[in-house]
């Protein structure tokens, strides 16, 4: 399909992302949000739904990572030509900015599926010549520059990207939030709904937001508060202007301050959280609200390592386009499924020792962890007690972590700081490393090389974890709080293990980090350990249980089939 212009001849469900992570070629992602983004869209295409996407060129990435020999994280800018790889659109628009106007064009890429499956991706761009130095630069740096940067950058995707879809030509079905990040396109779709119906009613009430809400569906992904964007109105009206009357955005995103995620509450007529927990945790912090759950996934045959991707077609062939044949895994010989796995490990172990020079030893229990380095995950949980590591795990465990912290993020920095010192202060004791610049191709090979996946969250605050998923994919279990996906997934040690209590938390008041990680040295001690090393066929056993029971059905096949019942052709 050379022509774009074929993609505008049946309406669309137009996806709208602030980061999209489709591949590590082109770093317009942060974390999960980002990778669910790309799996989302990748599953459209395998199941060729008509869906359009959009998102920022973001032409310095987010960021390359580089830990000093303090275990200081540094960052660099990570540059990338979308001319490389993407086809320039001819059509530009205009938004508005600080009474400046802005123009923004489009790059498209497709994302191709096996199927025949095509889904465009738009990446919206400033950086045109024509806008003023300032303006070029709005869509450089992902959760760049300060709150007016954010906010900037917000009005590109969210006006910029309705705007540029219409010139183009989309006839556009529904809208799907992925966050609030692009939430100010109802602002857009209120003033269109205006238009044609102005009955000349008073000046607030003939704003028809029940259309709006018809055409809009809002996926909110986190409970924590830096995920939900918040401006002073004296900034919006600076820079975004009086798009529609201050008290009718006041009625509608916050009496003292813009809040995208009221916003996009409040003109959705669909929203979702990401877990079934996460939905009962978001009722909670937004009372009023219908809001419901559809479970995240992750993209099967971008996620299956190279090794189970040859398995999985010889025993089950068409998994991909069918993951719930994954049920089938017993299949599978056991012999086969460890062989696999040590494949995906022995991938791992070179890389790791190309990059680092640590050799680890392939018959010690290996545990992995590695994610966005926020406080709320407690990376470091796992070292509570020194002491009583060492008894437990010298010579039996060795760990592998990744992750970035946010460039303002302090408090992460300091605890990516603290791992290096525990590696320091256990070498030659237990083995440890931390691989920088974590990214997709690098989850690519860490995730399926080790042998547990961890994961240690403060609940609630776990939307989700989709990385869980791609370790069970894999094989690996997930020794893991029971919070997001896991709490589904979990069968005590059927599929992976729990740490701490059951989950009753609706937020996060108590501090349950002492419990949890007496929880996790003690199932490390007497399960995790001797299973591992005196019972092989019991071990294989949970692999193939993590594969048949959590991957069949934590995947973004069945996550879309969802999309489309639930909430596209609501």
């Amino acid at each position: 399909m050379k022509d774009w212009r074929l993609f505008t001849r049946e309406p669309k469900i137009a996806y709208f992302s602030m980061e999209i992570g489709l591949s590590h070629e082109i770093p317009t992602y942060s974390g999960g949000l980002g990778i669910l983004a790309g799996d989302t869209i990748k599953s459209a295409a395998d199941l060729k739904l008509p869906m359009i996407a959009v998102t920022l060129a973001c032409r310095k990435g987010y960021f390359r990572q580089q830990i000093d020999e303090n275990g200081w994280q540094q960052e660099f800018p990570v540059d990338w030509h979308p001319e490389q790889q993407m086809e320039l659109l001819p059509t530009k628009t205009l938004v508005t900015i600080e009474e400046r106007d802005v123009k923004v064009q489009a790059w498209l890429y497709r994302v191709k599926s096996p199927t025949g499956g095509v889904v465009p991706v738009l990446f919206l761009d400033t950086d045109i010549p024509g806008n003023v130095e300032e303006d070029r630069h709005i869509t450089d740096h992902l959760y760049g520059g300060d709150i007016e940067y954010r906010l900037k950058q917000e009005i590109v995707l969210g006006l910029g990207g309705i705007r540029i879809l219409e010139a183009l030509g989309f006839t556009l079905r529904k809208f799907h939030l992925n966050e609030g990040h692009a939430a100010l396109l109802t602002l857009d779709l209120l003033i269109r709904s205006r238009r044609g119906h102005d009955d000349g009613k008073d000046e607030i009430e003939s704003w028809d937001t029940q259309r709006v809400m018809d055409r809009c569906v809002f996926t909110t992904h986190t409970p924590v508060e830096a995920g939900h964007d918040r401006f002073p109105y004296d900034m919006v009206q600076r820079i975004l202007g009086d798009t529609v009357p201050l008290p009718l955005l006041q009625g509608l995103a916050g009496r003292d301050e813009l809040n995208l995620t009221m916003l996009a509450l409040n003109l959705s007529r669909y929203v979702n959280g990401v877990a079934k927990k996460h939905g009962e945790v978001s009722k909670a912090l937004f009372p009023g609200f219908e809001i419901h759950a559809i479970t995240n996934g992750v993209h099967p045959f971008t996620w299956a390592s190279a090794y189970f991707v040859n398995l999985f077609d010889d025993y089950l062939p068409g998994w991909a386009n069918e993951p719930e044949l994954l049920v089938r895994v017993d299949n599978i010989p056991d012999a086969e499924v460890w062989d696999a796995h040590c494949g995906a490990k022995a991938f791992l172990f070179q890389y790791i020792e190309e990059t680092t020079g640590v050799v680890l030893d392939p018959n010690i229990l290996t545990i992995g962890f590695a994610r966005r380095f926020a406080t709320y995950k407690r990376g470091d949980l796992i070292f509570s007690n020194l002491e009583r590591l060492l008894t437990i795990g010298e010579g039996k465990i060795q760990l592998v972590f990744a992750g970035k912290a946010h460039p303002k993020d302090i408090p992460g920095k300091q605890l990516i700081q603290r791992i290096h010192q525990q590696i320091g202060a256990l070498r030659d004791r237990i083995k440890i490393v931390y691989l920088e610049n974590y990214n997709m191709e690098l989850a690519y090979r860490l995730i399926p090389g080790v042998d547990v996946w961890l994961n240690t969250p403060m609940r609630p605050l776990e939307a989700s974890g989709t990385s869980g998923m791609k370790a069970a994919l894999n094989g690996v279990p997930n020794f893991s709080v029971l919070d997001g996906w896991w709490i589904e997934g979990h069968i005590e040690g059927v599929t992976g293990w729990a740490i701490g209590p059951a989950p009753t938390e609706i937020s996060a008041a108590n501090d349950s980090s002492q419990e949890d990680a007496d929880d996790l040295y003690r199932k490390l001690e007497t399960i995790l350990i001797p299973t591992f090393y005196n019972d092989r066929p019991k071990w294989i056993h949970i692999m193939k249980n993590a594969i048949g029971k959590n991957a069949y059905y934590f995947n973004t096949h069945v996550m879309m089939r969802r999309y489309v019942t639930e909430a596209y052709i609501r």
